[in-house]
C-alpha cells in the first residue's frame, strides 16, 4: 500500500468519526458510549479486513472511548 492510499484512508476514516462521532469526554450516557465503542470496532475491523491497514489513531480513540465507558460503569455501580 503506498502512501497516498494510507493518508487517503486515514482521512476518510477522519472524517467519518468527526461526522458520526463527538467527543469521548462530551459522552455522559453509557448507552451513547457503548454505540460508539461498538461502532468503532466494526470500522476497525473493516479496515483491517478490507485494507490491512488501521491508523494508530483509530485505536487510540477507541481506547479513550473505553476509558470514559469504564469510568460510567463505575459511577454507575457506586450509585446502585
Amino acid at each position: 500500500m503506498s502512501e497516498f492510499e494510507r493518508t487517503k484512508l486515514e482521512i476518510d476514516l477522519r472524517n467519518f468519526t468527526s461526522r458520526n462521532f463527538i467527543r469521548p469526554s462530551d459522552c455522559r450516557n453509557i448507552t451513547q458510549i457503548q454505540f460508539y465503542v461498538r461502532e468503532l470496532c466494526l470500522k476497525i475491523d473493516e479496515y483491517e479486513s478490507r485494507f490491512s491497514y488501521v491508523p494508530a489513531w483509530a485505536h487510540s480513540l477507541l481506547a479513550q472511548y473505553n476509558l470514559v465507558q469504564n469510568k460510567l460503569v463505575q459511577v454507575e455501580f457506586k450509585n446502585a
